[in-house]
Formats: structure tokens, C-alpha cells, sequence
């Protein structure tokens, strides 16, 4: 869906919220190249727990992970000759330790690249050439999974991070187990046009409206507009909200909340075949689907609250591109919705589900017959434990 962007911008990359003048992270995108250094590379570390390996941060695949021994270790991409790295992105598997203190290492030399109080995400730090990077866990208040250390060739310096006035306390990447409880705001921005964001943006849980009439149409501009490995977080997007957040290429939404769904919560647009991630927050009220897939690779879910809705996720059925698409769900809560994933099983799309607790009925993996653009799909029926639908029945509990 393409879409006329509203924003108004100011020299320096700076947007007008409300008449006022808001710093974003806009002149140096986060792990903006299309490429995963990690994925063919090489790891090791320090030690790792019973059942765990190095390797499983370099598979591509965040239901796996990797674990110290304890609650310190480090865990390292390598290459057998030199290369240039400027960004990371860490993704941590539900049900660990938090962390509260890290490093990043050029193993090379010994240098610290970046490092951090709390749980991180994307890390930028100076482009750097070496032939193997560290990530160094310094404390948590447990034992750590680590689901994927992810390197990239491009990104820069430590982005600004978002529209408050002082710090904010990210999340951790570990979301916990969702309740239904809603979050409360901390304040209100007001919006004319859809807010363009590169790097990292913290809304410090402030609640951001309006744009849009709070109805179905796919002609609405988004809320937020997130570039190619960007990070939105601590935000609660208020009704009507447009069409709610556009990842242009792989992103990240950490502790995101729609007090009302309106078309779409996200739509993933991604066509680098990467991994996006929702980590915890939670949607509501929503007529159709909650997260739209229309781009390739992954969108991985974790942590998530959804309540009064037709779908959490879609993988575009008729879109102008036939891609095949993968979903991971684990660890949500949902209440009073129709499905909890739809998926085209003629273009070998796959929905991996674990840990899922429905209030109500459902169906949790619907299988459709993806067609042209320009057709409507037709719906196969429900799968379980098949080569699509990757969900066993003792992974989900209906009460």
C-alpha cells in the first residue's frame, strides 16, 4: 500500500508535533543494510547453559537461543577474514534472566563499541572492520536467552532516541506474560501527519493522536512510518489512528499499545527477507487484523495482548507480490477475536505458535488459497501440526 506521507520536517531532521519541535533519530538509520553479517558467520563464547548453543544466535530463528552458564557470559559472531560491522541488533528469547548491564566488544582488539544499563535492542556504534564482535552480558537479574545476535554493515553512531525530554527506560526484550492489563499514559501529543522514524523512537509512554477517521479504509496514512531496521517503543497510539505503524523494511516494536486497532495495528512491508519483531504491548478493538503482512521474511510476536478483533496476524492474500511468509507466535494472550493467524498455504507460508491462552474461541491457524491481486483468497480451513500450521494443541489453552 503506498501512501502520501504528511510530516513536516525542519532542517537537521527534526518533525512538528503539535506546533512543537521534536528531535527524531532520522540522519542515521539502525541496522539499515538489508544483509544479516551473522547468518553464515561463525560463534563461540565464554559458556553456555545445559541445552543451549552458541550457534542458535546465528540461526535466524528466535525460538531458539543461547544461554551462559550463569547469569554473565558472552556470546561472539566471527568471520574468517575481515569485516565491517557498524550495528547490532540483540534479541532476547521470552522466560530469561533481564539484563541489566552489557558491552559490545571488538574481540580484535579489546575495545568496547558500545554498552548499556538495560536490555538492548539495536546498538549502533562506529563502523568498525574485525574479524569477530562480542556481545558481553555484565549483570541480569537472571540467566539470560539470547535468540539471535544480529550484525549489519551499515548504521552509525548511537541514534537519538525519541521525543521526551529526559531518559526513559526501555523494556526488556523479554515482555514477560501477558495479563490484560493496559498500560497507563504518561501524557498526550497531538499530530497532524504521519511521524517519520529512523533509528530508535521512545514516545515514554505519552499517547500520540490523531490522524485518520478511525474507519477501514486502506487510503488512511499511518501514525508512524518506521524505516529499515528502526525501533519504536514506550508508545500508545490513541484513535482514530490512521493506519497505524508502516515498517518500511524489518523493524522492531517493543511495548507498542493501540487503544483502538482502526485498519490495521501494523503493516510489515519488508522485502529483504528479514525478521520483524512485536514485543509485548498490546491492541484492541479492531474490525479485521491486528498485524498485516505484506512484505516477505518473518514477523515474529511475542509477549502480546490482543482483545476484540477478526485476526492478530495475516499474510497478505492478495497483494501485488506473491511472497512466501513466516509468522512466529509465542507467549500471547488473546480475548474475543476470530483467528489468530491466517496464512496462504499455496505459497508455503508457515505459522509457528507456542504458548498461546485464549479467552473465548478461536480459530488459530487458518489456511487460505493466496490468489492475484485483484481476487479475494478462499479460506481452506483450520491446521494443526502440519508443514503450514506448525501449532500441537497442548500449546494453546481456551478458557
Amino acid at each position: 500500500m503506498r501512501r502520501k506521507v504528511a510530516s513536516r520536517w525542519l532542517a537537521g531532521g527534526a518533525a512538528v508535533v503539535a506546533g512543537t519541535v521534536v528531535a527524531l533519530a532520522l540522519q542515521i538509520p539502525s541496522a539499515s543494510a538489508a544483509t544479516n553479517l551473522s547468518l553464515g558467520a561463525g560463534a563461540d563464547g565464554s559458556s553456555k547453559a545445559s541445552g543451549t548453543s552458541y550457534g542458535n544466535v546465528i540461526d535466524g530463528n528466535a525460538s531458539t537461543y543461547w544461554s551462559p552458564s550463569g547469569s554473565t557470559g558472552t556470546v561472539s559472531v566471527k568471520w574468517g577474514s575481515a569485516t565491517t560491522v557498524s550495528s547490532a541488533v540483540i534479541v532476547q528469547a521470552s522466560g530469561g534472566g533481564s539484563i541489566s548491564g552489557w558491552q559490545l566488544k571488538n574481540y580484535d582488539t579489546g575495545a568496547v563499541l558500545a554498552s548499556g544499563s538495560s536490555a538492548p535492542s539495536t546498538i549502533n556504534f562506529s563502523s568498525t572492520s574485525l574479524k569477530k564482535v562480542s556481545f558481553v552480558i555484565t549483570s541480569a537479574s537472571g540467566t539470560p536467552r539470547i535468540a539471535e545476535f544480529e550484525t549489519y554493515s551499515s548504521g552509525g553512531s548511537n541514534p537519538t532516541t525519541g521525543p521526551t525530554s529526559g531518559p526513559t527506560s526501555s523494556p526488556t526484550s523479554n515482555p514477560g506474560t501477558p495479563t490484560g492489563a493496559w498500560p497507563s499514559s504518561t501524557g498526550s501529543v497531538n499530530i497532524s501527519g504521519t511521524v517519520n522514524v529512523s533509528g530508535t523512537f521512545d514516545g515514554g509512554m505519552k499517547t500520540y493522536c490523531c490522524i485518520g477517521d478511525g474507519g477501514q479504509s486502506e487510503s488512511q496514512d499511518p501514525m508512524f512510518k518506521i524505516a529499515n531496521g528502526g525501533t519504536l517503543q514506550n508508545v500508545i497510539l490513541g484513535s482514530p489512528a490512521g493506519d497505524g505503524v508502516h515498517c518500511e523494511g524489518t523493524c522492531t516494536l517493543r511495548n507498542v499499545w493501540w487503544n483502538d486497532i482502526g485498519e490495521d495495528a501494523a503493516t510489515f512491508k519488508q522485502t529483504n527477507g528479514g525478521t520483524s519483531y512485536v514485543i509485548g504491548g498490546g491492541a484492541r478493538s479492531g474490525s479485521d487484523k491486528a498485524f498485516q503482512h505484506n512484505g516477505n521474511g518473518t514477523v515474529n510476536i511475542s509477549g502480546f495482548y490482543l482483545k476484540g478483533s477478526g485476526k492478530m496476524y495475516r499474510a497478505c492474500g492478495n497483494c501485488s507480490t506473491s511472497y512466501t511468509r513466516n509468522v512466529r507466535i509465542d507467549n500471547v494472550l488473546v480475548d474475543d477475536i476470530d483467528m489468530l493467524a491466517g496464512i496462504n498455504s499455496n505459497w508455503n507460508d508457515t505459522a509457528t505458535i507456542t504458548r498461546v491462552v485464549v479467552i473465548g474461541s478461536a480459530t488459530i491457524c487458518g489456511k487460505y488459497k493466496g490468489v492475484p491481486k485483484g481476487s479475494e483468497p478462499s479460506y481452506l480451513g483450520e491446521g494443526w501440526n502440519d508443514a503450514n500450521c506448525k501449532v500441537n494443541r497442548s500449546d494453546v489453552t481456551f478458557r
